[in-house]
């Protein structure tokens, strides 16, 4: 798994049709797309760079705003492992170089179907990464998306997360 989509509720086999028409448009022909089982939460496993796809998603949403009805939110991830501290954190540890010595960064950990404690997956991560910490202003989100058994683990900046509301309202303006 490589982009996370989220969509309204009873609403995936739709938002699976939307992503899976523009992934197939961007050159994978044959891209895995599923139902989580975590209501409005798609996965998909794409051989188009995730972060290419973002880009190329965020034009289609300012180009065609109409064409994007069911998909809300895209996340792409560096990496996915199974849920684990140690896995979680090795994963950061090989994408902390993306950093420079003086960027900031954030934690964020969206924690759905596992019991693992979000305190001790923020002390072991923090624990790896000597930059700063910013909650507001921040250079990279370390994001953690938690899925049941699978976590998806990317160190992203802000733009690399596209909602397709905020960019809508935002191009009216």
């Amino acid at each position: 798994m490589n982009l996370i989509v989220t969509c309204s509720r009873h609403l995936e086999e739709e938002a699976c049709d939307e992503i899976g028409e523009i992934i197939e448009e961007l050159g994978d022909e044959h891209p895995r797309i599923g139902k989580s089982s975590f209501s409005g939460i798609i996965w998909i496993d794409t051989s188009v760079d995730p972060f290419v796809a973002i880009s190329e998603i965020k034009k289609i949403i300012l180009d065609e705003p109409w064409r994007m009805r069911y998909c809300h939110r895209f996340i792409p991830l560096r990496q996915s492992t199974t849920t684990g501290l140690e896995n979680i954190v090795e994963s950061v540890r090989s994408q902390v170089k993306v950093m420079k010595d003086t960027d900031t960064y954030r934690i964020t950990i969206e924690k759905r179907g596992n019991e693992i404690s979000s305190k001790e997956l923020i002390d072991a991560i923090a624990d790896i990464i000597p930059n700063k910490v910013s909650l507001e202003t921040y250079d990279w989100n370390v994001m953690i998306q938690i899925m049941g058994g699978i976590t998806g683990v990317s160190i992203l900046k802000e733009e690399d997360i596209i909602s397709t509301l905020k960019l809508k309202r935002d191009s009216m303006e």
